[in-house]
């Protein structure tokens, strides 16, 4: 029999560990092979048990809140007898540490999603598009303090958000890991999705820095949160780990930002894949990132295989 969720008296969270959690639900759904031969290949790091384990339940959990959104858009829409009034669309957030994992969650959740929601569109879009161009972090001498908070054109990134909550088609820029850079007059456009997952270090953040004349927050305008936690060494093991993965992989490609990276021993990439999570991420981490972690509706905490060992939801 499955014990109830831990609870705390002194923590607005209630706590599931792995077990619990993944037998919380008790129907089986079904995925095509398409769909799982789809999310295999998302990332060697996250198996399918663990897909089945922690990612499906969520998105079931996530079609809970999204249900009762669609109910509220109705009452609201039958109180002001407002027919054929299009919904906003269900924002989720993804937040984390760089390393965490959030690119694979937020994809992994995108085509869970889809799964269940095959009528309505499913968006995925990463504020990395909302930083600055190298040339204005150069101008601006951020170019090491790229993903804190002053490196992000915010202000654009609230146009965003607040436009596609308004029913707007909006155009989003596009960001190159490989060149390590906004790439330039090749924007995406999103056009009024159901479900938009939105992924970035910064969502939560409530620095002054990142608010307009509103004073609003991209956290106004996120329906549900959910923050990728891991202890902080795993982190910088896991960035270093990635780091090398790229310096033999991508970093070899000619018009990688980090080709001239490839003339470093093994070792010294390891050395300074060390120091840049030592003088950069770490500090940005400490500083901007892990402060929002108690503002996330659900906590996902992952040990050091990548697998999550509990789950923290908001009361």
């Amino acid at each position: 029999m499955n014990k109830a969720p831990l609870y705390y008296q002194n923590s607005s969270y209630f706590e599931f560990n792995r077990t619990q959690w993944s037998k919380i639900c008790n129907s089986v759904e079904i995925l095509s092979t398409s769909e799982i031969d789809t999310l295999k290949k998302v990332d060697n790091n996250v198996s399918l048990k663990e897909i089945l384990d922690i990612y499906l339940p969520l998105s079931q959990l996530l079609n809970i809140y999204i249900h009762s959104h669609l109910r509220h858009q109705a009452n609201i829409s039958q109180f002001f007898k407002i027919s054929n009034r299009r919904n906003p669309p269900y924002i989720i957030g993804i937040t984390g540490s760089v390393a965490a994992g959030k690119s694979t969650i937020a994809r992994i959740l995108q085509i869970l999603l889809s799964h269940r929601y095959k009528q309505r569109s499913v968006e995925l879009v990463t504020t990395d598009g909302f930083l600055y161009s190298n040339k204005i972090l150069k101008k601006r001498k951020l170019m090491k303090k790229k993903g804190f908070p002053q490196s992000y054109d915010n202000q654009s990134l609230l146009k965003f958000i607040s436009h596609i909550k308004a029913g707007y088609k909006v155009s989003v820029p596009i960001y190159s890991h490989l060149i390590y850079d906004i790439v330039q007059n090749n924007n995406r456009v999103i056009s009024q999705p159901d479900i938009l997952l939105l992924e970035g270090l910064n969502i939560l953040q409530t620095n002054n820095s990142i608010k307009n004349r509103k004073n609003l927050f991209i956290s106004d305008f996120i329906d549900f949160s959910i923050y990728v936690d891991a202890p902080q060494y795993l982190l910088q093991n896991w960035y270093v780990e990635r780091f090398l993965q790229f310096y033999q992989d991508s970093f070899t490609n000619p018009n990688s930002y980090f080709h001239n990276y490839t003339n470093l021993s093994i070792k010294e990439a390891r050395m300074l894949a060390n120091q840049t999570w030592i003088k950069i991420n770490g500090i940005n981490l400490k500083k901007n990132i892990l402060p929002t972690r108690e503002r996330a509706n659900l906590i996902l905490s992952k040990i050091n295989d990548h697998s999550v060992n509990k789950v923290r939801i908001r009361k």
